[in-house]
């Protein structure tokens, strides 16, 4: 039987005949076998001549150079022995004697120079007689031994031009043995070409005769293979080989060739595998081979077979048979077979792939939707059930749910912080409980060991039923089946564990499992970080914006005060409040809004509002308050868009706040605001009617250069002054007039409500489910300072009435029971009326006010401000202010439009001023006097 290739049979291919051509193109092909042959060849060949005429030329240079010795050598002796030579050169001039003697010996030897020198090298002949008196250019020390050197050097120019120096120095000695001088001989060895120049022919033509050879042995070599190859070259031949055996053997289905009796001829390694055939099959019946009878009996018959699937051991294989060659008659048989039992499993393990792909899409969607670590948490345990679990509890250590950063300290406690699943049928630790894990349980290990822990069965793991033995044993009996802990971390930080449950009515968790469910718990890690560290961003920004907010009401008599202030959900802002009392008994009210959130806006509005107390302390006008304020906020933005201020930063700036800032006096009734940008103020009269008076509309603070109008209302004991943010009545949702607008119905009927149900009220009104920014919200009631306890005289410009104000105030303080004050008040009064009445103008006037303190009130039309200072000895004035500052627990100086106003206030302890107790006047003279103060 013939076997053949995996060709299509066809005629026979005969050598292709073209002549010569075709075989010189044959020959040159390098890509061919002969082509490779014949270049190599040709490569020997001429190796072979180039070495053949190297050697040649070697060989003759060396026999030149050794006959140049000879005859060096043989010259330089003949003339050192001739006769007269010693006596030469010891006489007065060696050179007349020598040189014509030395230039006929060169020219009867046929040698290039003949020098006669001394002992120490200097010549005495030469062919060129400028030469002569020069150092001799050689090696002499030995010949000054006695000895004959000889040596290849350079010299002067020599008459036979260039070539190899090669020459003889023979010492010259006298009767009785003493070297007199010395004799060089050289000859130059010249061009040996013409020595090896007649047998280069022959090497040439050996060489062209020997690749005449390999041209023809190359041609009929290559000829007689293209013959039995049927015109293919070796190389397409091994290339058709290692594609036959390459696809024989790596393809993905077994290949068998049978002849028609049913013997084996070739099996590849695909089939030995799928049939399970021993090694040495070649040549064997396919019914000598064990196989099972429905599969033996299928190879052996003849008939093609499409797509039959047979059983084999545990394997289904689809079979596929085919004559071998059917047009050319062959009887043989072509089996493939194809195992469709890994087919299924790959079909089943890519559904399975595809589902968990389909899952993690999922988680990366659902998972992470809120900045909440509890709701992010339950939305792990919502996405993996039921596709991945049946039952999922997430436990976070309770410093992840408060924003801390965690520690291994607390890893023990942990709190339940999600469920998803069928609760109710397999009893777990509820929502919120705090669980004290013990080492042996899988989630203490999974956390301890960093990795995921699987327990196959939770019958046999004895860690997870010693955690809780009863409920464990209710758990199990319930159907709970096996369990898999993955530890939640993101950034390196351990943050708390997964557990993914498996109920019998599911196949157990199996280590393929576990992969996915690490990926699951990493996506839900970060996002619970994420949740987590913006708690903690969202409490520090919450803690630094109270912490810069007033915590308690100031004492003050003027106005009964509320305030609410809620942060916002994605981050605190700049809203702030104040509550200021000033001298006078008025009150400071103030509401600003700084732009934008996070910490550098509540580190701004703690700047604004520790500038308002400033400016409030110095007792500005409402203007010039928000001039100054304006100016500040026009600094920090200068300072904040440097080019040297750091990148990255939370705010590039300020850009802009607003604010209202509003001053009442209970003694007039009167409210003096102006307001920058800031939503305008609501009034609450006392019969309950709300307006909104007309405070004009100012630019924000920031823009700069911008003036501040003002305007002054009459609040009647008992009205309610509304000030707020634009977080209580703007909304994404709504215009900021429906705000408005709500916030009056809101305010409707509010005349008989305190400042707190007031705020309470407005807040459950007007607050938004979803609060995007800040609201912050002061009401305050005004008080009227009582007629009876104020009182108020004009003073004549004259310091003769000096005692009658004394005594006037005396019976002031008799009238309202404060004896024990009266005379530090009586002091108090006499300075600064006799200031006013000898540095200030008229009018002056003079007014007490009896509340939480004394309150003393000097005024003038004079606009110089007084000072305190240090008085020497001799002056006679200069202690005044000194004394006013002594009694007083506070003094200063307000202006008005008409003048000044020096303000002295004493704080009143059951009746008495606490400055009763200090020293006597005379006492604080002397210190003051006393210059080591």
């Amino acid at each position: 039987m013939e076997v053949f290739s995996g060709r299509p049979r066809g005629p026979e291919r005969h050598p292709p005949v073209g002549g010569s051509r075709a075989r010189r193109a044959s020959l040159l092909d390098l890509h061919s076998a002969a082509g490779q042959v014949f270049l190599l060849q040709v490569v020997i060949v001429v190796l072979l001549v180039v070495a053949a005429v190297g050697a040649m030329a070697l060989q003759a240079a060396s026999d030149a150079l050794q006959q140049g010795r000879r005859e060096s050598i043989i010259a330089a002796e003949s003339f050192a022995s001739a006769p007269g030579v010693a006596e030469a050169l010891q006489s007065p001039d060696p050179t007349a004697v020598l040189q014509p003697r030395a230039e006929a010996a060169r020219k009867r030897a046929g040698v290039d120079f003949v020098i006669a020198m001394n002992t120490d090298g200097i010549r005495y002949t030469y062919p060129y007689p400028r030469e002569i008196g020069k150092k001799f250019v050689g090696t002499i020390e030995p010949a000054l031994k006695g000895r004959t050197v000889v040596e290849q050097a350079g010299g002067p120019p020599l008459p036979a031009g260039r070539g190899t120096d090669v020459q003889a120095v023979v010492p010259v000695t006298d009767s009785h043995g003493k070297v007199v001088g010395l004799v060089s001989a050289g000859i130059t060895v010249r061009n040996v070409a013409g020595l090896w120049m007649p047998q280069l022919p022959i090497i040439l033509g050996s060489g062209v005769a020997a690749l005449a050879l390999a041209v023809t042995g190359t041609t009929l070599v290559s000829r007689r293979l293209r013959r039995q190859t049927y015109g293919m070259a070796p190389v397409e031949l091994a290339e058709l080989y290692r594609h036959h055996d390459a696809v024989l053997h790596a393809v993905r289905e077994g290949v068998l060739i049978t002849d028609a009796d049913g013997r084996l001829l070739l099996a590849n390694d695909e089939a030995t595998r799928l049939l399970g055939l021993p090694a040495d099959v070649r040549g064997r019946l396919m019914r000598e081979l064990g196989l099972p009878e429905p599969i033996t009996r299928l190879l052996s018959s003849p008939e093609a077979v499409t797509d039959e699937v047979r059983l084999v051991g545990d394997r289904l294989l689809a079979v596929n048979k085919r004559p071998t060659y059917p047009q050319a008659g062959s009887e043989g048989s072509v089996v493939t077979l194809r195992d469709t039992t890994e087919l299924a499993a790959v079909s089943g393990r890519a559904e399975v792939a595809r589902e968990r792909l389909k899952l993690l899409y999922e988680a990366g969607v659902g998972i992470g939707t809120t900045l909440d670590v509890e709701r992010t948490a339950q939305e792990l345990a919502d996405v993996a059930v039921p596709q991945f679990a049946d039952l999922v509890t997430v436990d976070l250590l309770e410093a992840v749910l408060r924003g801390w950063e965690p520690t291994a300290e607390g890893w023990r406690q942990l709190r339940r912080a999600a469920i998803g699943g069928e609760q109710r049928m397999v009893p777990v630790y509820p929502l919120g409980e705090v669980i004290t894990f013990s080492r042996r349980t899988p989630q203490m290990r999974s956390l301890q060991e960093r990795r995921v822990v699987l327990e196959e069965d939770l019958r046999q793991a004895h860690g997870w039923r010693e955690q809780d033995p009863e409920r464990a044993g209710k758990a199990l009996e319930c159907g709970l089946r096996s369990l898999v802990a993955v530890p939640l971390r993101a950034r390196n930080v351990p943050l708390g564990v997964a557990n993914f449950y498996r109920t019998v009515d599911s196949p157990a968790f199996e280590p393929e499992d576990l992969t996915f469910a690490e990926e699951l718990a990493a996506r839900a890690a970060v996002a619970i970080d994420n949740a987590r560290r913006f708690t903690r961003e969202h409490a520090m920004a919450v803690t630094l914006q109270r912490s810069l907010l007033p915590r308690r009401q100031p004492e003050q008599d003027a106005l009964e005060v509320a305030w609410r202030y809620m942060p916002a959900e994605a981050g605190v802002g700049g809203d702030w409040f104040d509550v200021i009392p000033l001298p006078g008994a008025r009150v400071a009210l103030v509401m600003g809004d700084v732009v934008g959130h996070g910490l550098h806006a509540a580190a701004t509005m703690g700047r604004l509002r520790t500038a308002v107390h400033n400016f409030s302390t110095l007792d500005l006008p409402v203007d010039e308050v928000l001039g100054n304020l304006d100016d500040l906020v026009v600094r920090m933005d200068n300072e904040e868009n440097t080019d040297d201020a750091g990148e990255g930063q939370e705010g590039e700036g300020v850009t802009g706040a607003t604010c209202l800032y509003a001053v009442y006096d209970p003694v007039t009734e009167a409210c003096t605001m102006a307001r920058a940008g800031h939503p305008e103020p609501v009034v609450v009269r006392p019969d309950g009617t709300v307006t909104c008076p007309d405070v004009p509309a100012s630019a924000p603070l920031g823009l700069g250069g911008y003036p501040f109008e003002t305007v002054e209302l009459s609040l009647p004991e008992g009205s309610q002054l509304v000030l707020y943010t634009d977080g209580l009545v703007e909304d994404r949702t709504h215009d900021i007039d429906v705000g408005m607008e709500r916030l009056r119905r809101a305010l409707g009927g509010s005349g008989g409500r305190t400042p707190e149900e007031t705020c309470q009220a407005v807040i459950d009104s007007l607050k938004p489910s979803h609060s995007s920014d800040d609201i912050a919200l002061l009401t305050a009631r005004t008080r009227r300072f009582p007629r009876s306890d104020v009182a108020m005289w004009d003073v004549p410009p004259d310091p003769a009435v000096v005692p009658s104000v004394r005594a006037r105030c005396r019976e002031t303080l008799l009238e309202w029971g404060l004896e024990e004050a009266a005379f530090a008040t009586e002091l108090i009064v006499s300075e600064l009326v006799t200031n006013a009445v000898r540095y200030g103008s008229p009018p002056v006037g003079v007014r007490l006010l009896h509340g939480r303190s004394l309150i003393c009130e000097v005024s003038d039309g004079s606009g110089t401000s007084p000072r305190m200072r240090r008085a020497a000895t001799t002056d006679e004035g200069g202690r005044g202010l000194f004394l006013v500052a002594q009694f007083a627990q506070r003094w200063g100086t307000r202006y008005t439009t008409h003048g000044k106003v020096i303000w002295a206030e004493q704080l009143l302890h059951d009746g008495a001023s606490a400055a009763s107790g200090l020293a006597p006047v005379d006492f604080l003279l002397d210190q003051f006097d006393d210059p080591g103060l």
